[in-house]
């Protein structure tokens, strides 16, 4: 076993995605501190990211930057894919680029919690910290911050982008001028981090060339962590697969929603019955993993006209709204309007989807380890619809977006209804259709969520650090506590801005 114990470094940062490199690149800010990145995908310099990572048209990556796992949606045992970006900026690498903000309602859950640091007021700050951009008002937008964010105006859509927002508009949905902005329920082009067709990753952006250029800042890729090295309840380190040790006086876990406590669980932390039925020897009990929330997906696609056929560019436009039991604040519907998709599956050459999302499910799954050997993939079960009202929601949204697809301003450009069909008109039909076709918004969170050390359900307080062990902290979507109503990536970045500014 190496041990690199020549060097002990400040802090240890575990994953360089949307939240590590933040950390990475705001903790090097002090020249005195001491900084380690390891990333377990390739570090790529900010100007050499294959096409398949930095052109925003291609979504998912591929085999060589996806960490491979699966997840049960627990519906007949039906399987999808668990999409994670393994690259220097992480699934913002591989993720459509929206750039929404969560909004108030979503916070006020947290502050109920007693999470008081993370009230609207005080993130609204740090959402305009991070971001740069020329859309909006001074007042609630930044100017000046390491994340670009740019509004596709309605000119730069597709034919098919177009019609989708005027039909949304003719179904009585409000034109939004900005999601970043005061009010969100309505349809609008999507606010993106894409810049000249360039998807603009946290390990381009906040980990720029003069970022690298630190001295006391470290970056390895192409190394998977296994556990942190933990003694007396306090950690010292960091090994990984391959047997390398790495020690530090604090140790931030920023790789994401199931590679952060799969890391804790196999360094002892978590639920104590699954860790010793794995032979692991268990410094900590508690919830790990127990709680996953997801946002499910189901595809409404449409063959478009060929003379209507352009796909690019890909990511389009959204509807965000709320279903009707949903309470006043809450907006808890998606209909988001994109071209990925294959167009060779169309006989014309071009397809619009139209993809429904709850955006506030009810329904838990879980993370939990099949291994203790850190190469061997977590088990993921998403249990969608296991709160029967998710599934009356997604019922109404899917109606929702085929609605749309009714709708005259749609018609024009519209072959046919691919998914579900249109010989699927009754709510039985299409609960099946739905049931037999969901899947996830690649967004999962909360499975090592902040919460008051009483809170039965919570792994770390309200800026991250795990409860009980000394210089481990969790910076990611994984302590959200609730998932946020939008995509959560940006919220993701605005949570490790949040946590550097106020605790460093």
């Amino acid at each position: 076993m190496e041990n690199n114990s020549a060097i002990v470094y400040d802090v240890i940062i575990v994953g360089g995605g949307s939240a590590g490199a933040v950390m990475a690149s705001r903790l090097s800010e002090d020249p005195s501190r001491k900084v380690l990145l390891l990333e377990g995908g390739k570090a790529y310099a900010p100007d050499a990211y294959p096409e398949v990572i930095a052109k925003a048209d291609h979504v998912t990556g591929d085999k060589d930057h996806d960490w491979g796992y699966m997840g049960d949606t627990g519906i007949a045992g039906r399987k999808i894919h668990a999409f994670r970006g393994k690259v220097l900026g992480g699934s913002s690498g591989v993720n459509a680029a929206v750039a929404m903000r969560a909004r108030k309602a979503d916070f006020d859950k947290w502050v109920k919690l007693g999470l008081n640091n993370w009230d609207f007021e005080k993130v609204l700050e740090t959402y305009k910290l991070m971001e740069t951009t020329m859309d909006g008002e001074d007042v609630i937008r930044g100017r000046s911050g390491l994340f670009p964010i740019r509004q596709v105006p309605t000119e730069e859509l597709t034919p098919a982008l177009k019609a989708f927002v005027l039909a949304s508009e003719q179904q009585g949905f409000n034109k939004v001028a900005d999601f970043n902005g005061y009010k969100q329920d309505g349809v609008s082009p999507y606010p993106l981090n894409v810049l000249n067709g360039i998807r603009q990753n946290t390990g381009m952006t906040y980990l720029n060339a003069e970022v690298r250029k630190r001295a006391n800042l470290t970056i390895i890729g192409e190394q998977t962590a296994d556990r942190a090295l933990i003694e007396k309840n306090r950690v010292y380190g960091i090994i990984t697969a391959d047997g390398t040790e790495y020690l530090g006086k604090e140790v931030i876990l920023s790789a994401g929603a199931y590679g952060s406590p799969a890391i804790l669980m196999r360094s002892g932390i978590g639920p104590k019955n699954d860790l010793e039925a794995l032979g692991i020897k268990v410094v900590k009990n508690a919830p790990v993993g127990q709680k996953l929330y997801e946002h499910p997906f189901y595809y409404n696609i449409y063959e478009l006209k060929k003379e209507a056929n352009a796909m690019s560019p890909a990511a389009g436009a959204i509807l965000w709204t709320r279903s009707s039991n949903a309470p006043d604040d809450e907006l808890d519907i998606h209909v988001s309007a994109t071209h990925l998709f294959d167009p060779s599956l169309t006989e014309t050459g071009g397809a619009i989807v139209l993809a429904c999302a709850v955006t506030t499910p009810k329904s838990k799954g879980f993370v939990k380890l099949q291994s203790s050997d850190p190469l061997v993939a977590p088990v993921i079960e998403f249990n969608m619809f296991k709160e029967a009202d998710d599934l009356h929601r997604m019922i109404e949204a899917v109606k929702m977006s085929r609605g749309i697809g009714l709708n005259a301003a749609f018609v024009p450009v519209k072959q046919r209804e691919m998914t579900p069909g249109e010989l699927v008109n009754d709510d039985v039909e299409l609960t099946k259709a739905i049931l037999e076709q969901i899947d996830g918004y690649q967004h999962p969170t909360s499975t090592v969520p902040m919460g008051l050390e009483s809170d039965p359900e919570a792994v770390v307080d309200g800026w991250g650090k795990v409860f009980g062990i000394e210089g481990l902290r969790v910076v990611d979507a994984s302590i959200m506590p609730y998932i946020v109503s939008a995509p959560p990536n940006v919220t993701t970045v605005m949570m490790a801005e949040h946590i550097s500014k106020n605790v460093y």
